[in-house]
């Protein structure tokens, strides 16, 4: 009996993990193939000096340098801010001109898609 019911778990979570397989198969991570590329949006003033407030945001959900983009946009959309996120890292290295809560910064990537689990301030 039990392992039927392993058998039943086991094909259940074979057919969900071939279904987000062929979802990414036509669609892209994110849906990338079916509209072009996201692109940067560039912050006009790059002097760290600039910027005295800086954060550490680690994002849950990228998986490509799409969700990165996305990430990073929705941040220097917020004014005074440049981020930079780090696919790799899974975080967003973000410097502010003035101050910004927890939650403004959470919202904005929350716009995007994707979910900040932890906030962690630098010097």
């Amino acid at each position: 009996m039990s392992t039927a019911i392993l058998c039943l778990l086991l094909i259940i979570m074979i057919v969900f993990g071939l279904r987000s397989y062929l979802k990414r198969l036509t669609s892209g991570c994110c849906g990338v193939s079916a509209r072009p590329g996201v692109k940067l949006k560039r912050v006009k003033d790059r002097d760290k000096s600039h910027y005295p407030y800086r954060v550490l945001l680690k994002v849950d959900g990228m998986s490509c340098g799409s969700c990165a983009a996305r990430v990073e946009n929705a941040l220097n959309a917020l004014e005074g801010v440049w981020a930079q996120v780090d696919l790799g890292e899974e975080q967003a290295d973000v410097r502010m001109k003035r101050e910004y809560g927890e939650q403004e910064l959470k919202a904005a990537v929350k716009t995007a898609g994707y979910t900040v689990y932890r906030v962690e301030k630098t010097v």
